[in-house]
């Protein structure tokens, strides 16, 4: 098992959805996250789901609440909270909605991993996934910023640090769940 923490975002709105894709009932799971959570702790020693407010969550788990602002569903808030509660110097961090990262994506991530960098990000031909990643305690100043600054652009903030894009070939893993056709063909999959 990974020393590593993997941090689940769960804390979207979900918008293109519809309704929040976090409570989508998964595979034999109530909510898209506990299948998230079950999968991902035979990966990760710990592992804690990111969110506005846990309340909505019924199961038990380590939850990390986002610091309080106005209206912003960004992840910038989530990442905030995070390095205020951990102390690791780095973490792994999944959208929900990408239930198909497994174990070799994230091991390729890790391998690319280095005290150096400030993020290891995958990326296919369709762009790069910033959700999908490790984030170093290197980026906590830059992320407290942006968020004071109701600043909100991770790519470009990735962009002007020290990050390292790891290629993959098949798009298949990174299927992410926006909208309720990507759900339905991820329902199939499964």
């Amino acid at each position: 098992m990974l020393d590593m923490p993997c941090v689940i975002f769960a804390g979207g709105k979900s918008s293109r959805m519809g309704e929040d894709k976090s409570l989508l009932p998964f595979s034999s799971f109530d909510t898209l996250t506990e299948y998230q959570l079950f999968r991902l702790s035979k990966i990760f020693k710990t592992v804690y789901i990111s969110t506005k407010d846990k309340s909505k969550f019924d199961f038990d788990a380590v939850f990390i609440e986002d610091i309080k602002t106005d209206d912003t569903f960004a992840p910038t808030a989530g990442f905030v909270a995070i390095f205020e509660q951990i102390k690791d110097e780095r973490f792994f961090a999944l959208s929900v909605d990408s239930p198909f990262i497994s174990e070799a994506e994230i091991n390729k991530l890790l391998e690319a991993d280095s005290d150096e960098l400030d993020a290891v990000i995958a990326k296919t031909d369709f762009g790069s996934h910033p959700m999908c990643g490790i984030y170093h305690r290197s980026l906590q100043a830059a992320f407290s910023d942006m968020l004071k600054n109701d600043n909100h652009k991770l790519g470009f903030l990735l962009k002007n640090s020290k990050t390292k894009y790891i290629y993959f070939k098949d798009e298949k893993p990174f299927l992410n769940l926006n909208h309720p056709h990507e759900y339905q063909e991820a329902l199939k999959l499964i």
